[in-house]
């Protein structure tokens, strides 16, 4: 299939997004922010970014601390996920309101969160100012990861966690597997007799 396309101006269109729980904490405070800007920059060393506006309350404790974590949401807290995304910690204790629970980190002092499956503990390395938003370019210093989502050889299998995405303002609930990478050149083993 071809598609006819119309031309848009430049504009924030890259879907599904994860929609992820950062949690932070500096000088006796934490904080949860919903973040969707946020991915992979770099696999040795394993290097993240996140993406805040300069306005949030959370900006600024993530600048001081230089530490954070990407928390992976379920579809169970969903509602969670749109309400700290839309509420300010200024104002509210958003785990209070959400009923969720922190859990010490093992490498940083931002928390974990307990109803998050996998959270990755995040080192701040640089702050990027791009318009809007400031990246947060960060090293990956430890992945705190539910065993109950590990096979029998200690494998992380996420698609047992129920994890959700974000897609032009709306939250997904992920589907079916279509392949595996590399899935397009893989030889088929034949069978010996």
């Amino acid at each position: 299939m071809t598609y006819n396309k119309e031309h848009w101006k430049g504009s924030v269109i890259t879907s599904p997004l994860p929609p992820t729980l950062v949690s932070c904490a500096h000088d006796g405070k934490v904080n949860v922010l919903t973040v969707a800007w946020t991915g992979i920059l770099c696999t040795r060393p394993p290097v993240t970014y996140i993406s805040v506006r300069p306005e949030r309350y959370s900006y600024e404790m993530i600048k001081q601390s230089g530490e954070f974590v990407i928390n992976l949401p379920t579809k169970e807290i969903i509602r969670a996920v749109d309400f700290c995304g839309v509420k300010t910690g200024s104002k509210t204790d958003k785990f209070a309101e959400c009923g969720l629970h922190t859990e010490e980190a093992v490498k940083v002092s931002a928390p974990l969160i307990a109803e998050c499956p996998v959270s990755i503990e995040c080192k701040v390395r640089e702050i990027v100012p791009l318009g809007s938003h400031d990246m947060f370019i960060a090293d990956i210093v430890g992945i705190d990861a539910a065993k109950e989502l590990l096979d029998d050889s200690g494998k992380l299998c996420l698609e047992k966690a129920g994890l959700i995405a974000y897609a032009h303002g709306g939250y997904f609930e992920l589907g079916k597997q279509l392949g595996s990478f590399g899935y397009s050149v893989r030889k088929n083993k034949k069978r010996r007799r």
